[in-house]
């Protein structure tokens, strides 16, 4: 599929969407509650501070999982984050995929690559879904996903970023320690990010 026709596919789903209910906060603004941290080896520090969770930078990882339940497919997310320092992931999004699990890279592999981990065992590095961002430090970027029973999605502002068909496909983690993420977490990597605001909803499937 070429990035044209990629782009009329995100933009018919999105607008097409077959039914959704309201947004549900996944943060107070005030504590973790609903959260634990992440017990990476030499896990770095989470704190609230000024209405926003700060991860990190750990030894290499930092983050937060969430203790509630949580869809499986035919849901969306969406957050803002910012780098604060270092220069790799700062908010990597660990999340279901039906049985599975996957994690949309934030900024990984030197600071500028944005794709999924893993898709028929082949990292975000290294798969159809890399793409490659500019994230400035300090500034802060809104960042969406939505996954359905075949396809993944993801946004960052009003820019696509993920389009990914993924019926009949192993979606997976990338080897090691994120699996801790699971079943929705956020990590960074030797880097220190700042997560708020953070939703989700549930989708209604399409009909077949």
């Amino acid at each position: 599929m070429t990035s044209a026709l990629r782009f009329v596919a995100a933009l018919s789903f999105a607008i097409a969407a077959p039914g959704q209910t309201d947004w549900r906060s996944l943060f107070d603004g005030k504590s973790l509650a609903g959260w634990r941290e992440t017990e990476f080896t030499g896990r770095g520090p989470v704190r609230v501070e000024n209405g926003t969770i700060v991860i990190g930078p750990g030894n290499p990882l930092a983050g937060i999982t969430f203790t509630g339940e949580f869809p499986r497919s035919n849901y969306e997310v969406r957050f803002e984050a910012a780098r604060q320092s270092g220069g790799d992931f700062f908010a990597s999004l660990t999340f279901p995929v039906g049985d599975s699990f996957c994690t949309w890279v934030t900024g990984g592999w030197g600071g500028d690559i944005v794709g999924l981990s893993s898709i028929d065992g082949w990292d975000a590095s290294d798969n159809e879904t890399r793409t490659y961002f500019a994230f400035e430090t300090g500034r802060w970027y809104v960042f969406r996903l939505k996954v359905a029973d075949d396809r993944i999605l993801a946004w960052i502002g009003e820019r696509p970023i993920v389009n990914a068909e993924i019926a009949g496909r192993k979606i997976s983690l990338r080897y090691g320690e994120i699996k801790l993420s699971a079943p929705l977490g956020f990590a960074s990597y030797n880097t220190k990010g700042a997560l708020r605001k953070l939703e989700y909803r549930e989708l209604k499937p399409a009909k077949p």
